[in-house]
């Protein structure tokens, strides 16, 4: 099976605990992986664990923001202004 680079912000499966987690940090220096699965949990693997894992590339789940009580709002940068929805006053 070839081996899947990590890449931060991918998705990916476990074929073996068919466990599904997200790439959050790859740190090219010290050769981790930082993950986190769907229900909140972040893993740190080297580089060598990583290359044992038998993985496969996957979307995002639907509900994948769901453990993290998240909605569209809290994609929202509040440090940038909004768009008015109606005439200025």
């Amino acid at each position: 099976m070839k081996m899947l680079s990590p890449v931060v912000g991918a998705w990916y499966k476990d074929l073996q605990t068919q466990a599904v987690f997200e790439v959050i940090d790859w740190d090219p220096g010290n050769l981790t992986i930082e993950t986190q699965y769907l229900d909140g949990e972040v893993s740190e693997y080297d580089l060598d664990a990583w290359r044992e894992m038998r993985l496969a590339e996957v979307e995002a789940p639907e509900d994948w923001r769901a453990a993290f009580e998240l909605d569209d709002d809290d994609l929202l940068d509040p440090d940038l202004p909004t768009p008015r929805t109606g005439p200025a006053r």
